[in-house]
């Protein structure tokens, strides 16, 4: 496999005179990728570039070592995709519908045919697995949709919104269906959404994207548990003389008013309060800080807008 499943440089795209992609350039590796970002950030139309369904007004890449300009039909054969969209045919039940999508992707018919039963027993559908997809929920046909992206064992799945419309239980259950999809290790994923809690339980690393642009990356284990060298603080009185007292120390103010520092190693927490004292004021908020998937959101749509 790859180190480099997807490569892109400069990518731009139009609708009408809309730039809908901005310069886009990226490198994704083997694992799993989380696309976050508003509504409207541009996330559909990149996976569409990205599937070779839209051809960039400039720019290059290369989609499991493939040229973009060269085309990627037969590279599509390795590429398991569930639209946001509803994209199932009337008139079909489950089995039928999967199988024929293995088929499309090169699979003889008698092995398209087991594999479907496989994959419907994998996501839960193996009760309804002859029903008309018509008459399918909202959450069984995300399931279905899962099922049509894995028929055929791809090595890369992109999955756009995949809980959308789910009930909470059902988005639960997706949820633990891409975790064990990705700890098996052999599916290279990117998951497009914008529900910042989907994207943190599932996705090792994070593009944050907005306005065509991608405005920040991060690594989601940063998320995951505490960082003992960054304390969240809450100060009573003036905190100027604290904050000069701590040079060549970096503090940052949270949306919640608390100072977020960032200690180096040898800089003992507890000296602060000796400091607060000293200084004329009082620590009344002092914890090791947990840095969210929300804070980097923010923060990085927040530079966006700036710019």
């Amino acid at each position: 496999m790859s180190e480099t499943i997807i490569q892109l440089e400069g990518i731009n795209f139009f609708y009408n005179g809309f730039q809908a992609i901005d310069g886009v350039s990226l490198s994704i590796g083997p694992g799993v990728y989380g696309l976050l970002g508003p509504n409207g950030a541009g996330k559909t139309t990149l996976m569409k570039v990205i599937l070779g369904h839209l051809r960039p007004a400039a720019g290059k890449g290369r989609i499991l070592g493939s040229d973009l300009d060269a085309g990627l039909t037969e590279v599509r054969r390795c590429i398991g995709y569930m639209p946001e969209s509803h994209c199932l045919i009337p008139g079909m039940d489950a089995v039928t519908l999967t199988s024929y999508m293995g088929e499309l992707s090169g699979m003889p018919r008698q092995e398209a045919i087991k594999r479907a039963h496989e994959v419907l027993y994998y996501v839960g559908l193996e009760e309804s697995r002859y029903r008309m997809t018509d008459t399918y929920s909202s959450g069984m046909k995300q399931r279905l949709k899962l099922a049509l992206a894995l028929v055929h064992d791809p090595e890369l799945m992109i999955l756009d919104e995949p809980t959308s419309g789910m009930d909470p239980g059902g988005r639960e259950e997706m949820l633990q269906l891409i975790v064990d999809i990705a700890a098996k290790g052999r599916m290279n994923m990117i998951i497009s959404s914008h529900i910042l809690a989907d994207i943190e339980k599932t996705c090792a690393r994070v593009l944050i994207m907005n306005h065509g642009r991608i405005v920040s990356e991060q690594q989601s284990l940063d998320f995951a548990g505490g960082d003992t060298s960054i304390f969240e603080v809450g100060i009573k009185g003036e905190p100027g003389l604290f904050l000069e007292q701590l040079q060549g120390i970096h503090a940052e103010t949270d949306r919640r008013g608390l100072l977020r520092l960032h200690l180096p190693p040898d800089f003992p927490p507890m000296s602060l309060f000796r400091l607060a004292l000293d200084t004329g004021v009082q620590i009344r908020h002092f914890r090791p800080s947990r840095l969210t998937l929300e804070d980097a959101f923010v923060t990085a749509i927040g530079e966006s807008h700036a710019r």
